[in-house]
Formats: C-alpha cells, structure tokens, sequence
C-alpha cells in the first residue's frame, strides 16, 4: 500500500512530475509495504525526488527499487534516492509528517565504490575507456562524455574481459552497477556460422560450403566463372552490408560513361619513384591482409547481389603520361582515370601514377576507392596499416578479422520482423516526404553541390555540453532536435523526417572497431516538433536514437517500405551526419615513420546521392557545421539556421525547459527583421496620382492588356474597364 495524499505536481529536472505516480508504482513491489515520495530541495536548484519505504512485515527490502520503477516508469521519475524506514512519522491527526522525513545521504562526487567483483570490473573499464582515474558505480557513462565511438570500445573491453554485454544493455543502463546488474552471457552476440570453404581451395564449391547465402549449385557456378582463375580462388561468398545495399543500388543507376559519387579520389605526391613504389607495396599488403579489400560484386542471375572474395587479388596500377597543358597535373590525372568502376572486378580499388611534368623527380599516385569497402573509420584502420609497414612496423599489427562477421551480425542478429515491427510504428502513418526547399531528387550524383562551413561560437559549444551532461545525453541528441526545428521552416511542416548516419559498429561483435569495411548505416529519424516542449523535444530524441542503434543494421529500404509515403516518392531528401571529428596527428617529416616524401595532396570528401546534408563535426572542445546543398538550396543559410537554433534551444533548455519547441525560432533578430519588415517594405511612390488615375491611363494607353487572370479567365483592362462602370452605377442606385 501507498499512504498519505500525493503532493500537487512539481518540477524536477525540467518535467512535471506527480510523485503520487511514483508511489503508485512503489506499492506493487513486492518487498514494499508503504512508501510516500517527496521532491526535495536539499541544495538550492537541486530538487530531487526522493522515495521513503518501509519494508514488508520480514523487514527486508527484496529486490531493486529503482530498476523496478524504471521497468515502469521514464527516466526523470525515478528516485534519486531510497530511504529505507522502519516506519514512517506521522503527525499527531496520523497524516505522514513529511517534515520529519530526514535527508538522503547521496554519495559523494564520484558516486559509491564497487560492491562486487563485477562491478569493480566494470567500473574500472569504463575508467579507461573515459581516461578518468576512478568512475563509481552509479555515473552515468554519457554524462561522463562517453558516445557512440566510446561505447564500441566500452562494449568491446567488457566482452574481451568475459563480460557479454549488449549495447541495449548499455543504452538502458549506462552505470557500472546497471550493467553489472543485468548479467553476463554474451546477450546480443551472434555465434557466427564458420566459413565451409577449405582454406587450401577446393575446385568444386558446394551450397554448404557458404552458411552465409543460400545459392544453388547452379548459382555457384555463375560465381565461380565470374572469377578469374574460379572456384579455387574463392576464399568465401556471402551478402551485402546494409549499407553496401543502398550504395550498390546507385551504382546501378550510373553508367561507365557517368561519374559514380561513391567512388572516393584521393592524390598523393611522391618525392621519388621509390617511395611511390614503398606505398604500393604497402597498399598491396594491405589488401592481402583484408578479405573486404580482395572482394568484388556479383549479381546476375542471382538472388540477391553476394560478394565474392579472392584469395589473390593484385592491386590495379596504371601508368600514365601526363601532358602538363592546363596547369593542373592532378585534374589531368583524375580526368584519365575517369569516375566510374566495374564493380565485378576486384579489389575495387585501382591506382593511377604518373611522373609530375613540372617538376623532376617528383611522381604523383591517384588512388581510388569505392565507398563499398570502408567507411570513414574503415579509412582510418587502412592508412594505419599502410603507414606501419612503410616503417617496417607491419609485423606488430593484429591478427586481421573477417567482414564477413559484420556480415554475420547484421543478418543473423535482430530479425526482420523486429526491425518491420519497429519501423512501422515509428513511420507508419507517414504519408508525404519531408523535402527541404522542396527538393525530391534523392538520386542524385553528387554534382552541382555548393557547400559552407561555420565553427559553432565557442561559448555556446561550452553551453551545448553542460546541457547535454545536466540531461544525460550526448550532444548529438541536441543537434539532431536542432536539425529538425530547422528542418521543419525549411520544409514547410511541422511533423519532419530526416536520415541519420550510425557508426553501424555497435552491434558488429568482437574487434568491430578495427574491422575495415563499410559498417555505417542511414536510418530515418522523425519528430513533431509542434509536439513536445525542449525537454520532451530531446528526451524523446534520446530514446529514438537509442531505439536506432539496436536497428542499426536494418536495411533503409525496409524502413522506407514501412511508412505510407508511396514508393516512387524518397521518405526524406536530407540527412545529418554527426561525427567525431578529432584530427589524427600526421607528420610525414620522420624518415622513422617511412612516410617522409609522401603528400596527400588532395582528398575528396564524402558525398552523398542527398541533396542536403549537413555534418555536425565534434572536434572534443568545440563544434563545426558544414552543409552540403543543391540549388536552389542555400548552404550558407542552413549553418547559420543551425546555429541560430541550437543558442535558443540552449538558452530555452537553461531558462524555460517548458518552452514549447515550435517556438525555438530558427531566424536571428536580424533575419526576422530582414524578413518581416525589410522584404515588406514594397511601397512605391508614384507622384501626385490616385490608384484610379493610373488605371485610367493604362485603359487609355492600351485597352487590349491583360488586366487580370484567374484559372483560364483573362480579362484585359478595357473589359475591366466596363465592368467596374457597370458594379459602380449598381452601387450608386
């Protein structure tokens, strides 16, 4: 039983609050007897909800109050803290004397020390992983800082100390004492079928040899004759990547005449032959080490597109001669190499070199690699691996993981009916395409795209933190609540959908973060944003993105498939791709290193087929924005829109977290006056003349002009002219 009346409602951590709810809840615990809950305000700006139990008749308090008020209730209604009474005082009428109620004893700064080996376990990796000296068992890992990138290695260390641990586990309980509380077992964890293809080669490849895809033998061997050199050197078979899905499906659509936007340029200069000649090397290496770099793509006559690694797969190097005209060598060499790959070919990377006709000595290499096989964190571990052994490092490196069970992982893991279930409640009664300054091309080439940049005012990317670590969320969450108020003037609606880029390696299995391949993932995210104040605004963002990263490897076809929107429409035209940006230190001046003579020259960034998308860099310290927009899209308008409203969600978030979100105004008092009052600013001074005398002169003037059109009615300004004397002698009688 719950006793005494519940207070009216108060507001704790920004929501309104009915503690009689929570004590609701407290008393179908079965080791609760009586339980009242009081918001206290023990530090001034610190009210906190505070739950007072008496335990059952045995006088022990079985089981976990808070865990068992989470199961029930959201996050800001569950206790800070749990006062266990042996009964509760009562005023001299027998109400509850909630004056007598004494004060919790919180713990101090860094929370209570582990109680277990377990938790000790895990508080210490949640230490390394944070690079702080000591983390207690009820600290929050985002609050801490942690993201996304940080809960890979934190999910990763726990599993190599024995401790399974799913990232749900992580997102539902991110202390040490919650996922210590939820068990170990590897929860999440796909046992990712061996591959049956003899290591040695076989001649004959069998559907059980390939757990991965269900081909026939007949389909085999259209593989096998795709490949030089056939069965034998095929090292394993099996399906795309959600990602590798929706690259390949624009692939399709260009030709070999026409630029493929995912094939990524990247031009390096050599001061001498040799060291071009180190670099492949290297790069070759690399690939031999790799099975996603030795893969090409099959698909005809097939079920589903598979791709086929090789056992040998030699880097592509061509020569060319370079004429100097134009003053460019590197544009010449990118316009000889041209921008379209045979994707059936492996690896599907290919090198261009040429002898720099400016200057004696110098070489130039332009390498090429298609976005199917890495993502940005893919690159990241190549160049990594080409940098150790051009420094004769290269024996130190890791024993190399298949892509393979990535693969694994994102078929094998959620089901398909999990990821439909999902979708279809989030986006199910979507009926029309979000579209930014009407914009309904999602199939384009990367061409024709204007971009701009702005750093965030360092004072707000301060203020920006403080918000996300007071909340509990990442700054991302913020960004993404920012992106749709923006999205939602841009758009002309208030109920918007946008895509969002995962790191796709969160549910990928053990060594994901040092895996190279094409692990991230677009995904639809959808907010009203006349629905919810900013507080309500971010925390139901939290929990979709939270949702997200258990879908993470869901096909966007399959969540495109399950709103309303028609399928010859795109479900969204924009994307936000927020990314920790943290630049990695590269000197290149250090014969130690064995990279000394090398350039990189010029590196194309990442495009996409999106006609806006926006990047959110998250430097560690400060923030920066890029947008990335077709016309009539303006690139410099949406970084400044994006600033705009991220400083007034902030300031509502400090102020007044009961502000409606729909009144996070996206215009700068400079812009709303331009706006409002410059752009209206249409009179136009005409002289000592009536409205009427200027209608005269043009029925004067010119009888015959069109005075007027309304659908398929014109009327020129002579038959104007006779109707208005025919309503004005109605008007006169």
């Amino acid at each position: 039983m719950f006793v005494g009346r519940a207070d009216d409602q108060v507001k704790v951590r920004g929501f309104r609050v009915e503690p009689g709810e929570v004590e609701a809840v407290l008393a179908a615990h079965p080791g609760v007897g009586q339980a009242v809950v009081v918001a206290r305000e023990d530090v001034p700006g610190d009210k906190r909800l505070v739950a007072y139990v008496v335990p059952e008749d045995d006088g022990t308090l079985h089981g976990d109050v808070p865990s068992f008020v989470a199961e029930r209730l959201p996050e800001y209604m569950v206790p800070s803290a749990v006062v266990v009474l042996d009964e509760l005082p009562l005023s001299v009428n027998g109400k509850v004397d909630r004056s007598a109620l004494p004060a919790p004893e919180y713990a101090s700064a860094g929370g209570r020390g582990p109680a277990t080996v377990l938790e000790e376990l895990v508080c210490q990796v949640f230490a390394e992983v944070l690079g702080v000296e000591w983390v207690g068992v009820e600290d929050n890992f985002f609050e801490l800082g942690g993201h996304s990138l940080l809960a890979v290695s934190l999910v990763q260390r726990l599993r190599e100390q024995g401790f399974g641990v799913s990232v749900r586990a992580l997102l539902v309980a991110p202390t040490p004492a919650g996922l210590a509380a939820a068990g170990a077992g590897g929860e999440g964890v796909v046992e990712v079928p061996a591959n049956g293809i003899p290591e040695q080669g076989v001649e004959v490849i069998t559907p059980k040899m390939l757990p991965l895809v269900e081909l026939t033998s007949a389909q085999i061997d259209v593989v096998c004759e795709s490949v030089e050199g056939g069965a034998v050197n095929i090292a394993d078979v099996y399906p795309l990547a959600p990602l590798q899905e929706g690259i390949f499906f624009h692939h399709l659509l260009t030709g070999p005449g026409e630029a493929d936007v995912y094939l990524v340029p990247m031009v390096l200069g050599f001061d001498s032959r040799e060291r071009l000649d180190g670099l492949l090397d290297a790069l070759q290496r690399v690939v031999d080490r790799h099975d996603i770099y030795r893969t090409g793509l099959v698909w005809e006559g097939l079920p589903e597109p598979v791709q086929v690694v090789r056992r040998r797969a030699a880097v592509p190097v061509t020569e060319v001669v370079l004429t100097g005209e134009g003053g460019d060598p590197q544009a010449e060499l990118q316009a000889l190499a041209g921008r379209w790959m045979d994707l059936r070919q492996a690896p599907l990377l290919r090198v261009h070199v040429a002898a720099d006709p400016g200057r004696v000595g110098r070489w130039l290499g332009l390498v090429q690699v298609h976005h199917l096989l890495q993502d940005h964190t893919a690159a990241e571990v190549v160049l990594s691996e080409v940098e150790a052994f051009m420094s004769g490092n290269g024996d130190g490196l890791p024993v190399p993981l298949p892509f393979r069970d990535f693969v694994a992982q994102a078929r094998l893991g959620v089901s398909r009916a999990e990821h439909e279930e999902f979708f279809a409640e989030l986006l199910g009664d979507v009926t029309e395409p979000t579209l930014p300054f009407g914009l309904a091309d999602a199939r384009g080439d990367g061409t024709g795209v204007r971009s701009a940049r702005l750093r965030v005012d360092d004072g707000l990317a301060v203020r920006v933190r403080e918000q996300a670590r007071g909340l509990g969320v990442s700054p991302a969450t913020l960004f993404h609540v920012a992106w749709a108020r923006v999205l939602a003037g841009l758009a002309g609606r208030s109920d918007v959908v946008f895509g969002t880029l995962l790191l796709g390696r969160m549910n990928a299995g053990r060594g994901a973060e040092r895996i190279p391949g094409p692990f991230m993932n677009t995904l639809p995210v959808r907010m009203d944003v006349a629905d919810a104040d900013v507080v309500g605004a971010v925390r139901a963002m939290q929990g979709q993105l939270a949702g997200l990263l258990v879908h993470e490897h869901a096909p966007l076809a399959l969540a495109q498939k399950a709103s309303g929107v028609p399928a010859s429409a795109p479900l969204f035209t924009s994307l936000l791709n927020y990314r920790h940006s943290a630049r990695r230190v590269h000197s290149g001046d250090s014969e130690s290193d064995g990279t000394a003579g090398l350039t990189v020259l010029s590196a194309a960034e990442d495009r996409t087929n999106y006609p806006v998308t926006v990047s959110v860099d998250d430097l560690g310290d400060g923030f920066g924005l890029k947008a990335d927009v077709v016309d009539p899209g303006d690139p410099e308008l949406v970084c400044g829109l994006i600033q705009t409203v991220i400083e007034a969600l902030v300031a509502a978030l400090e102020a007044a977290p009961e502000t409606p979100l729909y009144e996070v105004d996206p215009l700068s008092p400079v812009d709303r006056e331009r706006v409002v009052t410059e752009w209206n600013d249409t009179g136009v001074v005409v002289g000592e003349v009536s409205v009427l005398g200027l209608f005269g002169e043009v029925v004067g003037r010119d009888r015959g002009a069109v005075a007027v059109v309304c659908g398929d009615e014109r009327v020129s300004y002579g038959e104007l002219d006779v109707r208005s004397d025919r309503l004005a002698g109605v008007l006169r009688g």
